[in-house]
């Protein structure tokens, strides 16, 4: 029985010749959309997380959280031996996808100027940390240097405090999915016009896009935005207060909800106080108000508060650690846990896929991340480049590699 595709990119080739984390996040997240990632590495070395903690059995389980499903593949691109192959897969592959800095893969003749006039059809991307053009175009960088020069770290952290790096890489993570995005778009585009697309993506462009009020607020009255703690920078009451036995995010943006919030604080006189009964005069008084929201939550628990707040259909919750995330029941009822049964570590849990597309089924199972050059031998015997003595031998039935 002919397996169903996994996705909608079912059959799109992808050439990956990134590392480390926005260019394989990318295409990651196309992977589980249901395209064929080949992915292109330093022989000897690799990707440079395999070599990044937390390991299991010697392996690395954050390079496998963010490569599962890929295929692996090691070549010299300075080798003329290995410049034959990656050709020939240049030849069969419908988007490649780099995240060395600027200039490195012209030097290499690798270039999208170059490669296109061999592949006018190929999907080219490029992920770096300030794009191809601009006066920082050639300095290194890393999700830090984004988040700092970017503002990102001067709005974020305790209010009255140093600003402070968010806690994930959002600069990588945020790259890798406004490059997916745009090859997806690509990929659209080129069924009707068979051209192939340079797409350049920068860590700086994308986290300007995600500043959101912060840089329109600059933009219109010349606020410049500090870091607010857990706190709307506009909005009250929006943020994490004190219960009688820890904290409690509540989230109020209109007057209907903060009305509903005073209901089940019984605190209604609120909503005859001038300096409560609007947004914009919360705003004014949003210290005030904490102290009084915070004197009410002190009569019960987190959990008392949330089932309320919920039950009144104000936005309320309690502030979960990666402990409690991984035991909640949301996340396990929409399949976000997934078992890799990886060949060196064992089983593994990981995140699930975020898309949810009709017609495609939800596996709870993964495919692991490959070994380094684990797939050579295959694809040299697709490509008709090795030996007899290369080509694997396959059980009866099993489906052959694409490439």
């Amino acid at each position: 029985m002919t397996e169903p595709p996994r996705g909608p990119l079912a059959g799109v080739r992808i050439l990956d010749l990134t590392r480390v984390l926005a260019g394989p996040y990318c295409t990651t997240l196309l992977y589980e959309l249901g395209a064929e990632i080949l992915k292109i590495e330093m022989p000897g070395h690799g990707d440079d997380t395999r070599a990044f903690p937390p390991f299991q059995n010697g392996e690395s389980v954050y390079f496998a959280s963010i490569n599962r499903g890929k295929r692996s593949l090691a070549l010299n691109l300075k080798d003329e031996g290995d410049r034959t192959v990656l050709e020939k897969l240049l030849a069969r592959a419908d988007v490649l996808v780099e995240n060395f800095q600027p200039g490195a893969m012209a030097r290499l003749g690798l270039d999208y100027e170059a490669v296109k006039t061999r592949h006018p059809g190929l999907i080219y991307a490029s992920v770096s940390g300030f794009g191809h053009t601009g006066p920082y175009k050639d300095l290194p960088a890393y999700d830090l240097i984004v988040q700092a020069l970017g503002g990102m770290i001067s709005i974020n952290g305790p209010e009255g405090g140093p600003g402070v790096r968010l806690g994930i890489s959002l600069a990588d993570l945020a790259a890798g999915v406004f490059a997916a995005l745009a090859i997806a778009s690509a990929l659209y585009e080129r069924r009707a016009s068979g051209a192939g697309r340079f797409i350049d993506i920068a860590m700086l462009d994308v986290q300007t896009m995600l500043l959101e009020s912060a840089l329109v607020r600059q933009f219109a009255s010349g606020e410049t935005q500090m870091p607010t703690g857990s706190r709307h920078p506009v909005i009250t009451p929006f943020d994490v207060f004190a219960a009688k036995d820890g904290p409690i995010a509540v989230a109020c943006a209109n007057d209907r909800l903060f009305a509903d919030l005073c209901t089940v604080l019984d605190r209604r006189e609120f909503l005859a106080d001038p300096a409560f009964n609007t947004l914009f005069a919360r705003f004014a008084n949003q210290a005030a108000l904490k102290v009084k929201i915070e004197a009410a939550l002190k009569a019960r628990t987190v959990g008392e508060w949330t089932a309320l707040m919920r039950a009144a259909g104000v936005p309320a919750a309690p502030i979960h650690t990666m402990a409690d995330v991984v035991k909640d029941e949301q996340l396990a009822a929409r399949g976000m846990f997934v078992t890799v049964d990886d060949k060196e570590m064992g089983p593994l849990k990981m995140t699930g896929s975020a898309f949810k597309i009709s017609g495609y089924p939800h596996s709870p199972t993964r495919p692991p991340a490959p070994n380094l050059d684990e797939a050579r031998a295959d694809i040299l015997a697709e490509l008709d480049l090795g030996t007899e003595e290369q080509r694997p031998r396959r059980r009866e039935g099993e489906k052959p590699p694409v490439w």
